[in-house]
């Protein structure tokens, strides 16, 4: 039999991790109660879990727990962001959305979209090395921004921005910052308020966690008008039942990843240093796509 190829993807999704698989199983078995249900147990005990597990994400983050939304993973996150904001806040005078050219889809398509609403979309290129140029961000940024979208990792090149120099334009303009910090968990520490950031999306598959969940950080004093109507869930910004056995293993899933990033990050940085001179040695010619420097550990696109 032809031996089963290494998995060198994992930027595109991971595999669950055991842990995660078995606390999620009893919530797929015998506990099937509706954390929306008030007037029984089975729905308390499923409430309570979903309490547990809301805590553990936002504790990945350094966010409260009522900053929380759970969501259906990333791509939804940045849709409720992006037009959360603009449906609740988008008005003559502030009506311009910015966000740069290598983003997910998610957010790139949403903004794009949003242009063509009426809103005065602006897409900034990035320099050679994938790294947005903060001077063309000045120049585009002024009391006329709504909002501005920057992914903290990049899904393919995993170099990192500057957040908080991004941030800080964005106070002088008086503009929202959201930022999609799906690539980014596990693999760095995130913390909203040393990122300064308003809005944040994450997602549970590419932190060995299950698939169809994620969520978004809103911070408080933020308003969105809900993208999916209907039931008031998630306080009233995005209506429907959570998914207990995915919303718990996204829990556990940040739980693992907080408690093991530093020393993961360590030995993806030697394994992917190994594996660069390796190749490198093959190929000299070769050439890495992004910051030498303000990268995640483990990323290597060349």
């Amino acid at each position: 039999m032809t031996p089963r190829p290494i998995y060198l993807d994992n930027q595109a999704t991971t595999p669950m991790d055991p842990s995660v698989r078995e606390a999620m199983w009893p919530w797929l078995c015998g506990q099937f109660g509706n954390p929306h249900s008030r007037d029984h147990g089975f729905g308390w005990e499923a409430s309570q879990a979903v309490r547990e597990a809301r805590a553990r994400v936002a504790q990945l983050m350094s966010a409260d727990d009522d900053e929380i939304v759970f969501t259906s993973g990333a791509t939804e996150s940045c849709n409720l962001a992006l037009r959360g904001v603009a449906g609740q806040q988008g008005n003559g005078e502030r009506s311009r959305i910015v966000t740069v050219s290598t983003e997910h889809s998610a957010v790139l398509e949403t903004v794009q979209d949003l242009g063509r609403s009426g809103f005065d979309a602006v897409v900034l290129p990035v320099r050679a090395n994938g790294l947005i140029d903060l001077s063309e961000l000045e120049e585009v940024t002024d009391e006329r921004t709504l909002l501005v979208s920057v992914m903290a990792v990049n899904n393919e090149i995993g170099v990192v921005q500057p957040l908080s120099q991004i941030a800080k334009r964005c106070r002088e303009v008086g503009a929202l910052f959201h930022t999609d910090a799906t690539q980014a968990a596990g693999r760095l520490a995130i913390d909203v308020e040393e990122w300064d950031v308003d809005l944040l999306s994450l997602s549970g598959h590419k932190v060995y966690g299950p698939k169809g969940v994620g969520a978004l950080f809103v911070r408080s004093g933020v308003d969105l008008r809900a993208v999916i109507t209907g039931g008031g869930q998630e306080r009233g910004l995005r209506g429907g039942t959570l998914p207990v056995p995915l919303v718990v293993g996204f829990g556990k899933a940040c739980e693992m990843a907080l408690e093991k990033q530093a020393d993961e990050c360590e030995r993806m940085h030697t394994l992917a240093g190994r594996l660069y001179a390796s190749l490198l040695d093959v190929h000299p010619d070769m050439r890495l796509f992004g910051d030498m420097d303000k990268r995640v550990a483990g990323n290597l696109s060349i």
